[in-house]
């Protein structure tokens, strides 16, 4: 192996050794840990210490750093208390996830560091997020994220790549091709010579670096992450590398071929190192025992620390509080000057205000600067606050999801708007694997809301029609919204864009242009879970919300004697559940009705809690109408039977006269 010093000096050559002796001794320790059963899981990175340290020390302290679960060099080269290392994979309190989750499945403000989900790809966009709030902030800034050849196969590789290219983002992509992604070799993961050469497709530089070669990573970074401070641009980089242990310990290596494992023994970063050094007369033995001493003195001086602490204790409060980031609605009433505007019009208004009201509020979406969006919400938005800031995306729900997240790191907030809510599926995993567990798992915001123009009876079909809401309902850490009327869904935008929490904020797309209403002129905000009562009444309770409040009020107004007590949710998490008990207290009947197929949606929650709660008080059995569990259908005479509008006035009248 043949390394070139350059012009760096004694210190900075130090530094690399010890920077790849640390990881290495305290990996080395945590297998013997691991065979004692004092750790549940290890994933090695011996063999590939060069890239972690290497890229690590060539970043500045402020710059953001995504690292990978065998990216240990970069934990110690930011130089983690080795303690909390220790609790964290211990599952201790002391640890960055406080016994929630496990190995480096954790982030950390204080260090810079932004910990990978088991998903891998997404957090290749919260890269792209992080460096654009830098470069909006225009701090001259590089983010590096690390990924492995394997995960270089989903879709979140290439639209996190697109992304940034199509935006010329300071972002510094790592692979590292260790030649195995777990059993699989390379040539059953890709079809091209280089990862590297990928970046061709993208309109981006790539670099292949000898990632054993600790002297090659290191320059070669340096040069690199001072060139993209200089011009920001995003640089794929695949160093060439190879790991000796399993994926993780339990996997073991037999799959490897032994001639392999040898070949690559040879090219160890620390050994070669270390007698490149010793020849070069940085290093002699007993400076390296010296080393070793000291580090494996720090080490047990830590182990121990951890060891002493307390498993972690269970607090059910505790618990269910860590979900959300804590956040103090702030009231802000309205004025009394109204217009009666639209439904469409009143959440453009709410977003542009909310704009005004936060300057590091970024829009992003497909079709949503000059066109203004395909229901126009943002129309004339980008003079009023350019492109910077309105911006449109390519067609990557997911890389767009997963970028928002890394804005909110970075500290701004971001609306998203998905097209249609149906294509919200193309998003799915960094909104219910990320954004939903972020706060739990290490107490990181994510201010991001999703906005979801969804609902049938216009025509659009089973892939523009959907309104899916349950999907997100029953995944904790998530808020959802979803309101019926102009004034709520100005004051609930409001509220959801200053809430830190991730909210999926639903739009009826039906009730856009069909549903007026009066709508105070100026900025306001509504509190979430807290039901709307439409109308009061003794003889029978109807809770629902979004569409499902105006066909309910359509067929009281044909049914004038049926005096109901009329809840509209207005949001579904959190969900005003007293809101419902208090009604079925006083009327003795419940009919709940949702757009959503039946089986599995808020209606069989909301039922299933009033049985359990308020079964002393019914005079008849809980009531559910909901849409046929079909997929919802384009021709009107079947998109009309598969709503619930119909059903649901004969459901109530049976209910009514039960």
């Amino acid at each position: 192996m043949r390394y070139h010093i350059g012009d760096l000096d004694e210190q900075r050559l130090l530094d690399l050794y010890t920077g790849m002796l640390k990881p290495r001794m305290i990996e080395e320790k945590m297998l013997i840990l691991l065979r004692q059963g004092k750790i549940s899981k290890w994933f090695s990175g011996i063999g590939q210490e060069a890239i972690s340290v290497g890229v690590t020390q060539a970043l500045k302290e402020s710059e953001y750093i995504l690292p990978m679960h065998r990216n240990l060099g970069v934990f110690t080269s930011r130089n983690i208390p080795l303690h909390r290392l220790f609790a964290q994979w211990q599952g201790k309190q002391s640890g960055f996830t406080q016994g929630r989750d496990r190995s480096f499945h954790f982030g950390t403000q204080e260090y810079k560091i932004v910990g990978m989900i088991s998903h891998l790809g997404p957090q290749l966009g919260v890269a792209d997020g992080i460096a654009l709030a830098d470069m909006l902030r225009r701090k001259k800034k590089v983010t590096a994220v690390f990924t492995g050849e394997g995960a270089t196969s989903e879709g979140d590789f290439h639209e996190a790549l697109n992304v940034a290219s199509v935006w010329n983002l300071p972002v510094l992509f790592c692979i590292e091709n260790n030649g195995y992604g777990l059993s699989t070799p390379t040539n059953e993961q890709y079809n091209c010579e280089n990862l590297a050469d990928r970046a061709k497709g993208y309109g981006m530089e790539s670099r292949i670096i000898d990632g054993n070669n600790i002297l090659e990573v290191y320059a070669k970074v340096d040069e690199l992450c001072k060139a993209i401070r200089r011009r920001p641009r995003p640089v794929l980089v695949e160093f060439k590398t190879f790991r000796m242990r399993g994926h993780e310990e339990a996997s073991g290596t037999k799959y490897v071929p032994e001639k392999l494992m040898k070949e690559w023994a040879k090219k160890d970063p620390i050994a070669n190192y270390e007698d490149f050094l010793l020849e070069e007369g940085v290093l002699t033995p007993e400076k390296i025992e010296q080393l070793k001493a000291d580090i494996s003195e720090e080490i047990n001086e830590n182990l121990d620390k951890a060891f002493e602490e307390s498993p972690v204790s269970f607090d059910e409060i505790k618990e269910l509080n860590d979900v959300y980031q804590s956040f103090q609605y702030q009231e802000v009433k309205p004025n009394s000057e109204t217009k009666n505007i639209r439904f469409v019009d009143a959440i453009s208004e709410g977003l542009e205000q909310s704009m005004y009201r936060h300057n590091e509020l970024i829009i992003m979406g497909q079709d949503i600067a000059d066109y203004g969006g395909v229901f126009k919400i943002t129309e004339g938005f980008v003079p009023k606050f350019g492109k910077s800031r309105v911006r449109n995306t390519p067609i990557c729900e997911s890389g767009i999801v997963s970028a928002a997240m890394g804005l909110s790191i970075n500290g701004m907030k971001a609306v998203v708007e998905m097209q249609f809510a149906d294509f919200v599926s193309s998003g799915f995993n960094p909104i219910v694997n990320y954004l939903a567990k972020v706060h739990y798992r290490w107490s990181e915001k994510a201010d991001v809301v999703v906005r979801m123009p969804c609902g049938g009876g216009v025509g659009a079909g089973p892939f523009h029609s959907q309104t899916n809401e349950a999907w997100f309902t029953k995944t904790p850490g998530l808020r959802v919204v979803y309101p019926s009327s102009p004034y709520d869904a100005k004051g609930l935008l409001n509220t959801a864009i200053n809430d830190p929490n991730p909210v999926l904020f639903f739009e009826h797309k039906g009730l856009y242009r069909s549903v007026y209403g009066d709508v105070p002129t100026d900025y306001y905000t509504l509190p979430f879970g807290k039901a709307n009562v439409v109308k009061e009444g003794k003889s029978i309770s109807i809770v629902t919300y979004g569409a499902g409040v105006h066909w309910a009020l359509e067929t009281l107004q044909k049914h004038p004697e049926i005096d109901a007590d009329f809840i509209d949710l207005r949001t579904l998490q959190p969900l005003d559940i007293e809101a419902v008990f208090a009604s079925v207290k006083k009327t003795g009947k419940l009919i709940i009705l949702q757009e959503d197929t039946l089986f599995g949606g808020i209606a069989s929650d909301i039922s299933a809690m009033v049985m359990e709660e308020c079964f002393q008080y019914l005079d008849a059995p809980v009531k559910r109408v909901g849409s046929l569990e079909t997929p919802i259908p384009f021709a009107k005479a079947l998109e009309e039977n598969y709503l619930p509008k119909k059903r649901f006035e004969q459901v109530l009248l049976d209910l009514y006269t039960y």
